[in-house]
């Protein structure tokens, strides 16, 4: 049996010790693994009729090419944002120069079958959040026998109530601000820290509870300035050192606003964010007089080697995907719910979407984190 796997997406911690996790395992059952080089790109990049491309694209993993991966972040597969129900007729590599397309994207999925077939691939395991495994569950609606695996810093994957490199990227976001209020407090300054998190603020949330931030702005709930500066303001007054620290997701609006958007939308339709942070720090500063420390924590959030927890979650979930792949149990996506780890059918993946629960774990006049009840929310209050 030969199965591969693919890292699709954004890198997070966690997914070198997943890789390694099902090379291991179903080295042990005596298959079979090839790596799929930058995720979906293999699918579109490869030329069957190349013997040569095969190289690039593809890489035979055992024992021995994974035995040290796991003691750093990232992932040695290398990743992208590739789509093959939409690739870009511009970027469309020589041999498939031939398809005629209607518009700027064109589906190139039977291509990928091609290759999926010609490289002899029995299973796919795929690692990815929302978009990537959106083309997973594409390939098992087109009878491709596929495995997922959630990845996502924003926890925002729907079926499961953990994604691998969630916790790496709060652990980090915690230890950054704690690490920013020494220069807040010796300036006497506001800090505005930019978290990541596009349309679910979780990350920023949960990071904002743990570190004891004075406010908290979240893509859910668009901003008052005006009232935020007025909290903020007070927040420095009364605080001793005389500084105060507002978190804000990077998928934040504010009242009337739309998101901070920048350059061309990639291949599942997503233009880049980031910015919201500095354009909010303006503002704060324009109404309370007050000198602003601005700070953007971007890829500092997953960059770098996991927790425990994502070593943990990351190990157990690719144990579990060897497994059902090697079980002959395909289009399923490991997960964890309600404590315990289980696997529910890939397509609940696209039933749906995972937002902040703003009425239990949050207070949107006093933009701050607020856990009415604690007694029955699972681990990360989700």
């Amino acid at each position: 049996m030969r199965i591969g796997i693919l890292t699709g997406g954004g890198d997070v911690p966690g997914l070198n010790p997943c890789i390694k996790a099902v090379v291991n395992r179903v080295a042990a059952n005596g298959a079979e693994v090839v790596g799929l080089r930058r995720g979906w790109a293999a699918l579109v990049g490869h030329d069957p009729d190349d013997a040569a491309s095969a190289a690039q694209w593809f890489t035979p993993l055992d024992r021995a090419a994974v035995r040290t991966i796991d003691r750093s972040g990232g992932t040695m597969l290398h990743t992208s944002r590739t789509n093959p129900a939409k690739a870009k007729v511009a970027t469309l590599p020589p041999h498939l120069a031939h398809i005629v397309a209607d518009g700027d994207t064109v589906d190139v999925t039977a291509h990928a079958l091609r290759v999926l077939e010609s490289e002899r691939i029995d299973a796919l395991i795929a690692i990815g959040g929302d978009d990537t495994l959106s083309y997973a569950l594409r390939l098992h609606q087109e009878g491709i026998p596929v495995v997922a695996i959630p990845k996502t810093m924003d926890n925002d994957v729907h079926g499961t109530d953990y994604c691998v490199g969630f916790s790496t990227a709060v652990t980090r976001g915690v230890q950054f601000i704690h690490n920013l209020r020494t220069s807040a407090g010796s300036h006497e300054r506001i800090a505005v820290i930019e978290l990541f998190g596009r349309y679910s603020g979780e990350t920023s949330l949960v990071t904002a509870y743990l570190a004891g931030v004075d406010r908290a702005v979240i893509s859910e709930v668009p901003c008052d300035v005006d009232r935020l500066a007025e909290l903020v303001l007070a927040d420095k007054r009364s605080n001793p050192s005389c500084y105060a620290m507002v978190t804000v997701s990077e998928g934040a609006t504010l009242e009337g606003g739309d998101l901070v958007l920048s350059g061309e939308a990639d291949a599942f339709g997503h233009r880049k964010l980031g910015g919201v942070g500095a354009h909010l720090g303006e503002l704060l500063k324009e109404r309370t007089g007050e000198d602003i420390i601005y700070q953007q924590l971007a890829y500092l959030m997953r960059s770098g080697s996991p927790d425990s927890l994502d070593l943990m979650v990351g190990t157990n979930y690719a144990v579990m995907a060897a497994d059902l792949a090697l079980e002959g149990a395909h289009g399923r996506m490991v997960a964890l719910r309600s404590g315990t780890y289980t696997s529910v059918p890939i397509s609940v993946t696209g039933e749906g979407v995972k937002r902040v629960d703003v009425d239990e774990l949050y207070d949107a006049e006093e933009y701050v984190p607020k856990v009415r009840h604690v007694a029955g929310k699972p681990m990360f209050l989700y």
